[in-house]
């Protein structure tokens, strides 16, 4: 019973969340949303035991793209100026209402099996040992990580004002 409130608290807010990166017109405001939704995705993946997933959402998503569109945006001159709205509002309206309602009659008219087997025991461990035990990947990661981070400062090098 405490798995179903909590799976659908976290459904509810993800799904909120994402409409509000839709709906909102400040863009910092659309990334801030599509962080939260990003971590209820997160717990989603958390509470359904697939915890390896869990922290990846957490680290690539949450703590890399999104912090880079963040930056992207703290480093674009008049992204604050809402946009103009464009001709293509109402072809879009018209594009989302038949796909939704094509969603809605496979999700009902589908056969849903679902297992009754326990979730089995997490792999977090092997995984860890397997990237970074002997003969892992630790060099790899390291390397792209430095590269990542040589991208961001000269990015931030190339837009300064002189």
């Amino acid at each position: 019973m405490t798995f179903d409130i909590v799976f659908w608290i976290l459904a509810v807010i993800a799904v909120v969340s994402a409409l509000a990166v839709v709906v909102l017109r400040n863009v910092f405001r659309a990334a801030l949303a599509m962080m939260l939704c990003f971590f209820m995705i997160a717990g989603l993946y958390a509470s359904l035991g697939a915890d390896l997933l869990a922290v990846v959402q957490v680290l690539i998503y949450v703590g890399a793209i999104s912090i880079l569109i963040i930056l992207a945006i703290m480093l674009t001159r008049d992204v604050w100026q809402a946009s103009r709205p464009s001709a293509v509002g109402i072809p879009a309206v018209i594009a989302f209402l038949l796909f939704g309602a094509v969603l809605v009659f496979t999700l009902l008219k589908s056969q849903w099996n679902t297992g009754t087997l326990p979730a089995p025991e997490p792999t977090t461990a092997a995984l860890g040992v397997a990237l970074f035990g002997k003969g892992g990947f630790i060099l790899p990661l390291e390397v792209s990580a430095a590269l990542l981070l040589a991208a961001v400062i000269g990015a931030m090098l190339l837009i300064r004002e002189k």
